[in-house]
Parts: structure tokens; sequence; C-alpha cells
């Protein structure tokens, strides 16, 4: 899958052959269908990747998970051809029928769900209505992305959604939330290498107890 994401990634979803996926992946044709049926069902598989990996931390501030979450996703983008392969499938002209909308229904509702959560904590302002502002967060997020990916290959997506909470937040976030959240452009290295910490210590835990 790992090749196959890679090629849409670089080629989009229409320009894409089942001919340079299984060159890149260095297989053959009957070894890939025994896995995949289609082209189709190749790219279903990278945007459901999406949703595979591990969350992020829990955090005592909902809107401070929201912001790790997307900061993570941001930092990986450069690094990971699956999660770059299915923001890029998710965009394509063609993905709402192909795919009801690729990834971008799960990233909505994963977005409402946390203001939601955010809202019964009482950090939100009084007016803010969840389900609009998580339209509105992932539609920003995706400009975003779509911009950094059009006039720098993504080079300052990390910055650029840094800059998207610091303008969306102050709108949304009561004063002593905003106050103490961490929305700085390498919140999601830093969150990235906590989370190795925290699988590392698992692991040897794991080992102890065995």
């Amino acid at each position: 899958m790992e090749a196959a994401a890679s090629v849409f990634d670089e080629r989009g979803y229409e320009a894409a052959t089942i001919a340079d996926i299984l060159t890149r992946a260095g297989v053959t044709k009957g070894a890939l269908y025994f896995h995949f049926s289609s082209k189709q069902d190749l790219a279903r598989g990278v945007l459901d990747e999406q949703f595979a990996e591990g969350g992020v931390p829990p955090r005592q501030s909902k809107l401070q998970e929201l912001v790790d979450t997307s900061m993570v996703m941001a930092h990986r983008m450069q690094r990971d051809p699956m999660l770059s392969a299915g923001a890029r499938l998710s965009l394509g002209p063609d993905m709402r029928e192909i795919f009801g909308g690729g990834s971008v229904p799960g990233w909505i509702k994963v977005t409402e769900e946390m203001l939601i959560q955010a809202k019964a904590r009482g950090e939100l302002l009084p007016h803010v209505n969840t389900a609009e502002t998580a339209w509105t967060l992932s539609a920003c997020w995706t400009g975003v992305q779509i911009y950094s990916q059009t006039l720098v290959n993504r080079e300052d997506i990390e910055h650029r959604v840094s800059v998207l909470f610091e303008h969306v937040y102050p709108s949304i976030a009561t004063p002593a939330v905003l106050a103490r959240l961490e929305m700085g452009r390498t919140r999601g290295a830093e969150v990235v290498a906590e989370m190795r910490r925290l699988e590392a210590a698992e692991v040897v835990g794991d080992q102890v107890a065995s």
C-alpha cells in the first residue's frame, strides 16, 4: 500500500495506473490483486489509513487536543506518503462520486466531536456552533494544505497551520483557555516526540511484565 500511496501522491488518482504501482512495489499483478481488487480499492485503503494511526495523547483541554491532532498531521504530511496521498485523494475532482468525499467527512466529524467535548468543558465561547465551526475549521485547514502544497510543496505547512489556529481560536475559545494553548509551528514535532517516548516506555513496560 505504501507504493500505491507514493504513486497517488505524485500523480493523483486519475493519472496513476496499476502498472505504475506494480513497478513501484516490485510485485506481480496476481500478488496485488490478491489483496486489492482494483485501483479504486487501493485508493480507498490509502484513505482509510488516515484514521488508522493512533491519536495524540489525551489533553485536559480538548482545544489543545485539536491543535495537537492538526499539527501532528501537518508534521507527518511532509514525511509520510500515506498521509500525503490521502490528502491529495480526498481533494480530487471526482472524489465525491468515487469515494463519497474521500476523508473530508471523517475529518469534519472528528473535529466536531472534539469541539462538542470542548464546549461541554466550558472551553468555548457561548455563541460557538460546534457543527458550523467544525465545517469551517476543516475547510480552512484544507485550504492551507492546498496553498502550501501548490506554492512551496508543503515546506511551510506547519507554520501555516499554526497561524490558522492563532487567527481562528480567539473567536471561539474562552480567554482563560486561549492563554494556555500551545499553537507554535514546532508543536507537531514536539507531540510526535512525546508519542515516541510514550510508545518506548510502553514497550519497556511490556517487556518487564513478561
